[in-house]
């Protein structure tokens, strides 16, 4: 199987990226994480990109707020799938990350998640692996069912809470 690079801008994005790389853990999908900045160790950033398909990975996740340059970098050095976690910021909510991470020119594309998507950003990259892998998809498709589950559940204790009534929101 594939590995998946997870990559923070700063050690302080490590609050987000954890829930990455728990939702990794919980499929069995093997990922490093490493700290690389595309503005203070951009030669490291570039190296890691360009060397990640023969090095075993699939795909690569970068987190970065404010500027938010780190998936774009590693984007431009490599064309193993990049997906960017705009990492909120005190400034502007991280809104600049997330301009930041979308704005990419045409020729270097990068898949973003909301602000502080990290979940997301793992559902997305095994989901580009188990295009290969039936049983990574069996998975995924096990946790969409068991979500659904706790949806309708939680429809069902709607209804009684509200004797049963859909749909009347007198009694809310």
């Amino acid at each position: 199987m594939k590995k998946v690079a997870v990559i923070m801008g700063s050690a302080s994005d490590l609050g987000v990226v954890r829930k990455a790389v728990e939702t990794l853990d919980a499929f069995g999908v093997p990922c490093e994480v490493h700290v690389y900045s595309a503005h203070r160790t951009p030669g490291e950033a570039r190296s890691f990109a360009a060397n990640a398909r023969q090095n075993g990975f699939g795909v690569i996740i970068a987190a970065a707020g404010m500027a938010a340059h780190l998936a774009g970098a590693m984007a431009a050095g490599t064309t193993l799938p990049v997906i960017g976690i705009p990492i909120k910021s005190n400034t502007l909510d991280g809104v600049d990350a997330l301009l930041s991470t979308v704005q990419m020119p045409s020729g270097i594309p990068v898949a973003a998640v909301a602000v502080d998507g990290a979940v997301n950003a793992a559902l997305l990259s095994i989901q580009i692996l188990a295009v290969e892998d039936g049983a990574l998809a069996e998975k995924l498709e096990e946790k969409r069912r068991r979500d659904g589950e706790k949806v309708l559940a939680a429809d069902r204790e709607i209804a009684a809470q509200l004797g049963g009534a859909y749909g009347t929101i007198s009694k809310i």
